[in-house]
């Protein structure tokens, strides 16, 4: 019968792979000029270029990835690399509309001239403030209103005097009162007497009554005529008003409407203003203005420009980085403020939003804020599609408020939006928000790591020299980089990985340099990046260090000597913050008669995630495929992960779980100097699992911690063998014999180098070696089974009996 050859330790080499500092074409990373990004971000540039160069509708950016991964760092770089080549975006302002002016006109200018604008308008007010207050305290002025007022008064005053003179020559007296005009009989120029009034014929009394009567009459059109006469008056004093205000109005309008005569909208604002300035030139008088003072708003403000944005200051398009993006700090609002009681508002109250300053380039705003503040994704949405910005209240925007408010017109949107975010965020709204697919077309997907070559090895090197420089920290040497590097892949679990994690490697780079500044030194080296490391270990592992504490004493009870049947040592990681650290963990396995049933005892009391369950029940489908093929599986056993008190998740002690059932059927004791991790499948194929560096540590430090005897060691599936990044102490170990890691394919590896004993090979009739562990199995579950047939066949005589049917012995 064919055997397979031994299970050899992992070589030293094998356990750790170095960057070798010949490798790396420098001395410090002040040599390298730190342009990484193409070769470690060759994909995601290519996508966000594609994104920013296309302009048609809903290109906009989604940035995926894990928090920390330099995605706002690299796409703030190629941002304002591009930006600062692209025009300036255009100025835009708010001005009164003397229509309606509960709706501002928005008037857009080149970029830069909407402060010009402001200024000018200013400058014209504060002008006319002089000019026409002026004119209208001048000689010329005085002396046409009261040529105005001579005229009306000559005429007024004519008009009475004939109007006396003709009831004079009818003996009649035109007499002023407090109450206005009033006739009166009269005799040799004297106003008659009421006695002597009564003392008249009835005739003469009657002729004063008709004579009064049409004198009357006449009074009443002169009445009338001098409400004429004054609405003329007033009439001529206007238009006398309305050209002092033309002459005094029209250079200064005039000049300032020439400086925008290309801009049609500037220009039919001007001549709105120019309008409105000539029909209330009152208002620039100095005793009006004064009593104007305690109207609600000074009239004077409906003059003044509302500069939303300008950015005369800047050059290129705006690049905003909105980190608080509710509804109105997106697209703006209308302040109010208090005045006699009352909340009041106009168009200088109008505040700019993120879409404002970014309109001509681009927003970048993180998705898992957008989301989580009321009405402002839903908002970003109809902005785009509708590509303008609408200021208005939130309240507004969902219908709940009837009070009259301004209305400011909206403002055309040009802008590229840029989301970050993970990818989860993503694909969730791919599924659920048939907007999202519409707005964002393009996805820049950042690579957690990154392959791991000296190619690779010299850029990340590249990155490490960019962070320095942006970052101000001393210069690194290839010792330090090299040992960042190896680092780097121990992050990411991998030996042919990098992580591009740049939050983790800026801290550790920070605090490499704190303890070189400590030793005074000029440069990083290896040692001050090893310090560094083991700072923050130390920093992290309290609660590492308080379970293996229980475990030395033995208040958590883990072997690491001897043999028991039926009990495996597992491997577990625990993640605590940004911490993982791995612990062993008893497993053990009991077998008995049964009628084919592995029970997980975490799962039975809800203490076991579905990936733990499956990795149960695939070793149930494995028992019953290679020993009980051809007959019912006759067993019942119980797995266990002792003194666990929380949830168990994921499949990675399946291997582990397998071994301690094997050995309890078999009743071949396992060695407890060795632990095993690995999941398995429904052939006993040994496959990856995660966390395979932190596991190995975790046994070797309780081994350490009890006295290495050069039999003590850890079993891990041959898939991960290409992950290992093992610590200096664990490969200082294995290279003196006294640590030994053993990278398996399949079951028949692990359990012989567990016991001791060959697993076994079956032959051509599926037959296996005596006194191997695969044929130990298949007898003792063909004892069982032999059992359960004999019990059975006993429990149905008894029912036979119990029922009076027993049949008579034949003789």
């Amino acid at each position: 019968m064919k055997t397979s050859p031994p299970i050899t330790p992992l070589t030293p080499e094998q356990l750790y792979r170095r960057c070798e500092e010949a490798s790396l074409s420098f001395l410090t990373t002040a040599d390298l000029d730190g342009q990484h990004e193409a070769a470690l971000h060759a994909g995601v540039l290519e996508a966000v270029k594609f994104g920013v160069e296309m302009r048609h509708t809903g290109f906009n950016l989604f940035v995926l990835g894990a928090p920390g991964a330099g995605r706002h760092g690299m796409i703030t770089r190629f941002l304002t690399e591009r930006a600062h080549k692209e025009p300036a975006p255009e100025s835009w302002c708010y001005a009164n509309n003397f229509v309606d002016p509960a709706k501002p006109i928005a008037l857009r200018l080149p970029h830069g001239k909407g402060e010009q604008l402001r200024e000018d308008m200013q400058q014209l007010v504060k002008e006319l403030q002089v000019t026409i207050p002026a004119m209208f305290e001048g000689e010329d002025y005085r002396s046409r209103v009261d040529k105005i007022d001579a005229e009306f008064n000559e005429l007024q005053k004519k008009g009475f005097i004939d109007l006396a003179k003709e009831a004079e020559a009818q003996s009649i007296a035109l007499m002023r009162t407090p109450e206005g005009f009033s006739f009166a009989a009269e005799r040799n120029g004297e106003v008659l007497t009421e006695e002597e009034f009564e003392n008249l014929t009835p005739e003469e009394k009657e002729a004063f009554a008709q004579k009064i009567l049409l004198l009357q009459k006449q009074l009443e059109k002169l009445l009338l005529q001098v409400l004429n006469w004054r609405k003329a008056h007033r009439d001529r004093l206007l238009q006398l008003n309305r050209e002092v205000t033309i002459f005094a109005v029209g250079n200064l309008a005039d000049d300032i409407i020439a400086r925008y005569a290309e801009f049609s909208e500037v220009v039919a604002y001007l001549e709105a203003v120019k309008q409105d300035v000539i029909e209330n030139a009152q208002i620039f008088r100095k005793a009006e203005a004064s009593q104007a003072q305690n109207e609600e708003m000074p009239p004077l403000r409906r003059y003044q420009i509302n500069v939303l944005v300008d950015g005369a200051s800047r050059d290129g398009a705006p690049i905003i980085f909105e980190d608080n993006p509710t509804f109105q700090n997106l697209f703006g609002r209308v302040e109010h403020i208090a005045r006699f009681g009352n909340l009041i508002t106009d168009f200088l109250l109008i505040r700019q939003g993120a879409l404002h300053r970014a309109n001509g380039g681009y927003l970048v705003l993180d998705i898992h804020k957008l989301l989580s503040l009321p009405f402002a994704w839903e908002g970003l949405k109809r902005a785009l599609t509708t590509n303008e910005i609408r200021i208005e209240s939130v309240m507004q925007m969902v219908g709940m408020v009837s009070a009259v408010s301004l209305e400011p017109q909206p403002i055309p949107l040009n802008v590229k939006v840029i989301l970050f975010g993970e990818r989860m965020y993503y694909y969730l709204l791919q599924m659920y928000d048939p907007d999202f697919a519409k707005l964002f077309k393009v996805a820049a997907d950042f690579e957690d790591d990154v392959t791991r070559n000296n190619n690779t090895q010299l850029e990340y090197a590249k990155l490490v020299a960019e962070l320095a420089n942006e970052h101000k920290l001393l210069p690194f040497d290839r010792g330090a980089v090299a040992r960042i590097i190896e680092h780097s892949a121990r992050d990411v679990g991998d030996a042919e990985r990098l992580s591009l994690h740049m939050q983790g490697l800026s801290n550790l780079m920070h605090e490499a340099e704190y303890w070189a500044n400590a030793e005074n030194a000029q440069v990083v080296t290896a040692n001050n990046v090893q310090q560094a490391i083991d700072a923050w270990v130390k920093r992290s592992d309290r609660i590492k260090r308080r379970l293996f504490d229980e475990i030395l004493r033995g208040t958590i009870m883990i072997d690491s000597s001897g043999s028991r049947v039926g009990q495996v040592n597992g491997l577990s990681v625990l993640q605590v913050g940004d911490y993982a650290f791995g612990q062993p963990t008893r497993i053990t396995a009991t077998t008995r008669l049964g009628d084919g049933e592995v029970i997980d005892i975490q799962r039975e009391v809800s203490l076991g995630g579905a990936l733990h369950s499956k990795g149960v029940m695939i070793l149930s489908s494995f028992l019953a495929t290679r020993y009980s093929a051809r007959q019912p599986l006759s067993l019942n056993a119980s797995l266990v992960f002792e003194q666990t008190y929380g949830h168990i998740e994921g499949d990675s002690a399946s291997m582990a779980e397998l071994c301690a059932l094997l050995s309890s059927l078999a009743e071949v004791p396992v060695k407890q100097s060795l632990a095993i991790t690995g999941s398995v499948n429904q052939h006993g194929q040994a496959q990856a699992i995660g966390g395979v560096n932190e596991k190995i540590e975790g046994f070797f430090d309780l081994c350490h911690a009890r006295g290495l005897t050069g039999d003590q060691g850890v079993l891990i599936p041959a898939t991960n063998a290409k992950q290992l990044m093992l610590r200096a102490d664990v490969v200082t170990a294995a290279k003196e014999g006294k640590f030994h890691i053993y990278a398996i394919d399949n079951i028949d590896q692990a359990i012989e180098i567990l016991t001791g004993i060959p697993a076994g090979q079956a032959d051509a009739v599926g037959d296996f070696s005596p006194d191997s562990i695969n044929h130990l199995v298949r007898a003792r579950l063909a004892e069982l089974l032999q059992i359960r047939i004999s019990v059975s066949a006993t429990a149905a005589k008894k029912r036979r009996r119990s029922h009076g049917r027993t049949v008579p012995e034949q003789h």
